[in-house]
């Protein structure tokens, strides 16, 4: 902490770095969660190692069912655990405590990254996560829970078998609001905002039908409304919604608004990014004002006198390989020199999660694909969130596959228009973009080349080995892979690779844990195997997120546009003359 005369002190020593840290309403405590280590039962002892000997590192025993994390690495050697210690320093003090991590790690989430709320007494913390012991098979389910910092009585609140999330206090401490949604057996369901007395009594949802799930919720001052962003149709805006139901728009327009925090009289401090300015904070007076202030231009001077490439959005009609029709959005950047006149080539970028949303957000990656001559596209297939329920569930026990065509058709409405040149057609995406890579060049060849970055390529390998796949086997598949292979390998690309005839470069992190190395891996050895032009990128150090750094997403980005640049066939025949 900082205090009033500059003079910084470290409050907490110990091995594992805390995380997820909140002040207590009277700032005399923080509350933090850092990881307890356990000791392995495991009898087999082996012999002191020799003074001055290079001996290697003792073994990793693995005997737990859910026991790898991406961007976390082995989790059986320990558990994720609440600690208070005081503002000014002293030993912290663990208050939860057991065989079970405090915080939700299912998918879409990441891991380590629990909401804890003090009460406005400062007497208890509200957390999401199991709150005790739970079925391995069912790790991603969670709880709103509640812990005594004195006594370290703790109370589960909500309902068996759900996914509840990101607690907040009113006021007079008396309700608690949250995100979640009950037990399911859907793909991925959306949540809705709910409310429950303190003692979990009175749970009942304040939203419904909603385009996506509910982001961050916060109490006003005087406890009456709940303050919580939501993604529709490529924007991101903050929502109010009151006791009794009645839901508003507090911002509204083409921008990606994200909560931060409301001082006591309400001031709402946000960050917001637009298509053409990249990510500001700034401040709304009330929750009833709707214009945003900016007090932050970290950007300017960067950017002062670059020509970004224009963003249009466009709409377009889509028949899924099942019959079922939609209406899908999507964008497109153009280069900043932009002539009508001429025939470009295409990038089609493709989203991950698949439940994700593509938005109108700054986006550097695009315009710096623009900027070297590409029209880029990117839209948010049937699957996507932002559209609805029914929009989501559209891929339920078909992804890879309706999505599909949702991709092929907006490439061929670009193409009608003149807008691409349709022997200039490339193609990438990462982790549920990298499978729907995967997927096109096994159903098409319509692209000169093919980027799929950390795919999906088995699902019984991602099943049996990925940090997810329990929660694959259970709600994507929804069945094991020895008593239903086939559900497994109808929408595995793999079982396609010798249809594939596009050089397609394959990209992974060495420490992807969420669609290990070998996804990419068994693609790359089908394709070399077959004859087809392939590469192989491993990201040194790097998780599921390569682009997580800087360094990682420059390695990312430009072996991409490397490996178009090799495979255009205006390129080719410029060297050729």
């Amino acid at each position: 902490v900082r205090s009033e005369d500059g003079l910084i002190t470290q409050l907490t020593h110990s091995e594992h770095a805390p995380r997820s840290m909140a002040w207590s309403p009277d700032g005399s405590m923080i509350a933090f969660v850092a990881r307890v280590p356990v000791k392995s039962d495991w009898t087999i002892s082996l012999p002191p190692r020799p003074e001055g000997a290079d001996w290697s590192p003792d073994p990793v025993i693995v005997d737990t069912l859910h026991y790898r994390q991406d961007r976390v690495g082995i989790t059986n050697d320990g558990f994720d655990h609440i600690f208070v210690v005081p503002a000014t320093g002293g030993t912290p003090k663990q208050i939860t405590d057991g065989d079970w991590n405090v915080g939700i790690r299912g998918i879409g989430v990441i891991a380590g990254s629990p909401t804890l709320a003090w009460s406005p007494d400062g007497s208890k913390i509200a957390f999401d996560g199991p709150g005790g012991e739970s079925d391995a098979r069912n790790w991603w389910t969670s709880h709103i829970n509640l812990v005594d910092v004195r006594t370290k009585e703790m109370t589960r609140l909500t309902p068996e078998g759900g996914s509840w999330r990101s607690p907040d206090f009113s006021p007079d401490g008396n309700t608690i609001a949250f995100v979640g949604y009950p037990a399911h057996e859907k793909l991925t369901p959306l949540g809705d905002l709910h409310t429950m007395r303190a003692d979990g009594s009175r749970l009942r949802a304040l939203t419904s039908d909603l385009p996506d799930s509910p982001m961050t919720p916060h109490f006003t001052s005087d406890g009456q409304t709940i303050l919580f962003t939501m993604e529709e149709a490529g924007v991101r805006n903050l929502q109010a919604v009151s006791l009794n139901g009645t839901r508003r728009a507090v911002t509204s327009g083409a921008q990606v608004v994200t909560l931060g925090s409301l001082s006591d009289r309400d001031q709402i401090a946000v960050t917001y990014t637009r298509s053409d300015e990249p990510g500001a904070v700034a401040i709304l007076s009330s929750p009833r004002a709707s214009t945003l202030t900016p007090i932050t231009d970290v950007n300017g001077d960067i950017f002062d006198g670059v020509t970004f490439g224009r963003v249009e959005e466009v709409w377009y009609d889509s028949t899924a390989a099942d019959g079922q029709e939609a209406r899908v959005q999507g964008w497109i950047v153009y280069p900043p020199d932009y002539d009508a006149s001429k025939k470009y080539p295409l990038i089609l970028s493709i989203h991950g999660g698949p439940q994700a949303m593509y938005n109108t957000g700054f986006n550097l990656r695009f315009q710096e694909m623009a900027a070297e001559g590409y029209v880029v596209l990117y839209t948010n297939p049937r699957g996507s969130t932002g559209y609805g329920d029914d929009f989501v569930q559209q891929i339920d026990l078909a992804y890879p596959g309706n999505d599909h065509n949702d991709l092929m058709d907006v490439v061929d409405e670009l193409v009608a228009r003149n807008y691409a040149d349709e022997d200039r057609l490339f193609i990438t995406g990462g982790s549920g973009g990298g499978i729907l890579t995967a997927w096109a060049v096994t159903k098409t060849d319509r692209f000169a080349a093919a980027a799929s970055v950390k795919p999906v390529i088995n699902w019984m390998t991602m099943a049996l080995a990925a940090d997810i796949g329990q929660f694959v086997r259970r709600h994507w598949i929804r069945a094991d892979p020895w008593e239903d292979p086939e559900a497994y390998l109808k929408f595995s690309p793999i079982m396609n690779v010798d249809d594939v005839t596009t050089p397609t470069l394959m990209m992974v992190g060495e420490e992807d844990w969420r669609t290990p190395a070998w996804e990419a891996e068994q693609f790359y050895t089908g394709l070399k195997m077959n004859g087809v032009d392939t590469a192989l990128i491993r990201i040194p150090g790097s998780s599921h997120s390569i682009a997580s750094r800087p360094s990682r997403l420059n390695a990312k980005v430009d072996n991409i546009m490397g490996w178009f640049e090799k495979y255009d066939p205006a390129k080719q025949d410029d060297k050729t003359d």
